[in-house]
């Protein structure tokens, strides 16, 4: 009489490998994700970036917050600050999940295109 099947054992050592492959995909995703998020602010930072220019051709001085277009982001709080007639600093702080980002949780951005900190962009 022959059984089929898989024995302890067996189910066992799967599951094992499939605890070391989640460990070390889990990470490697999280970062992923980070990463695609940071992008994000990157180019909501850009897009404000553009209506402070757009603000500026229409008006003597570059604009406030109230003035421009500020994105919302579960992952990021958008800043304006530094404003006057020559100009601007745009601020991404990391919010949630997203300070995990080491080393890449406040982005900046100002009016002659400067972009900190310098590794993140």
């Amino acid at each position: 009489m022959k059984t089929t099947g898989f024995t302890l054992i067996e189910l066992m050592i799967a599951v094992v490998i499939m605890g070391i492959l989640a460990a070390v995909a889990l990470p490697a995703y999280q970062s992923q994700v980070r990463e695609s998020r940071r992008g994000d602010a990157q180019t909501a930072l850009m897009q404000m970036h553009m209506s402070q220019e757009n603000f500026r051709l229409q008006n003597i001085t570059y604009g406030a917050a109230s003035d421009i277009a500020i994105p919302a982001s579960d992952f990021y709080t958008f800043t304006v600050s530094n404003v006057s007639a020559t100009t601007f600093t745009l601020t991404a702080t990391a919010k949630g999940s997203q300070t995990g980002d080491t080393g890449c949780t406040t982005l900046t951005l100002d009016e002659s295109m400067n972009r900190l900190p310098a590794s993140c962009w």
